[in-house]
């Protein structure tokens, strides 16, 4: 557990007095807000399936819900990903290694919180252009349509990053050396992308 978000300041304690403390069970995708059909709910588990098929060391959830006087869905995402406990997610995924996108169907906005151990991988940049270039289809209500956007350039930086981490993981390493557990999860991250890109070209 993150005791302390690096993005917002805010600390677990500070969350938890406006969320509560108990751990919440739910599964990577969460539609609270009833406004999912059947098919698109398919579909965009299939998206997450095959998100974790390509990095087999990490997961993706999505939470749609409606929120009054929320402070901000950074402060509820690191929340949920800190109190979340993914029935649906193998425990050698664990949730530091998670990527939450959290959308307020009300507001029609959304923002998106990372486990730590993918601060090597991810940053604010990133999440914002990943948000930013869904954010019209947000507006329109294209829920499903928004967040394979948001999927499809996460995966993309990710890729990248992971490329970038092969080809010279001394300096990526030493660029990110004060996150924790980041060696362990950068030689993951390398290994399960070399393994991804083999399946692709067979």
């Amino acid at each position: 557990m993150a005791r302390q978000c690096p993005h917002c300041g805010f600390s677990i304690a500070d969350v938890d007095r406006v969320f509560g403390e108990d751990d919440v069970r739910l599964g990577i995708l969460t539609d609270a807000a009833g406004v999912l059909r059947k098919k698109e709910r398919v579909a965009l588990l299939r998206m997450l399936r095959n998100f974790e098929s390509t990095f087999p060391q990490l997961f993706f959830g999505i939470y749609f819900g409606t929120f009054r006087e929320l402070p901000s869905l950074r402060q509820f995402g690191f929340w949920l990903l800190n109190r979340g406990a993914f029935e649906d997610v193998d425990v050698s995924r664990p949730n530091e290694a998670g990527i939450l996108l959290s959308v307020d169907v009300g507001g029609k906005s959304a923002g998106i919180t990372y486990g730590y151990s993918l601060q090597p991988f991810l940053d604010d940049e990133a999440t914002f252009k990943a948000v930013s270039a869904a954010h019209p289809y947000f507006l329109q209500g294209q829920w499903m349509k928004a967040s394979e956007v948001v999927i499809r350039k996460i995966s993309k930086t990710l890729g990248r990053q992971a490329r970038r981490a092969r080809r010279d993981p001394e300096a990526f390493q030493a660029s990110h050396e004060k996150t924790e557990g980041t060696g362990k999860m950068l030689e993951r991250i390398r290994a399960s992308h070399r393994r991804s890109q083999r399946k692709t070209q067979v």
